[in-house]
């Protein structure tokens, strides 16, 4: 049976295309990842930081309410 990928693939082989083997799923192209480092750098950088989970869960929201629309938009306009 022939697959879409694989008349994909001989009509790149035809071609003499080679191309990258890239996973289904990648985190760089997936800007909620993005956000979550960002997340990640800021809570990173509280001071003092959180020392245990009620404290690290008000940090994240306050984090996640002070991340504005356009600097996520930003991020997927990056990708």
């Amino acid at each position: 049976m022939t697959t879409p990928v694989n008349i994909v693939d001989r009509c790149l082989q035809s071609e003499d295309i080679t191309h990258m083997d890239w996973p289904a799923y990648s985190s760089d192209l997936n800007p909620i990842e993005h956000v979550w480092d960002m997340l990640d750098r800021r809570i990173a950088a509280r001071q003092p930081p959180p020392t245990c989970l009620p404290e690290l869960r008000r940090a994240f929201f306050d984090e996640w309410c002070n991340i504005s629309q356009d600097q996520i938009d930003n991020l997927i306009l990056d990708l």
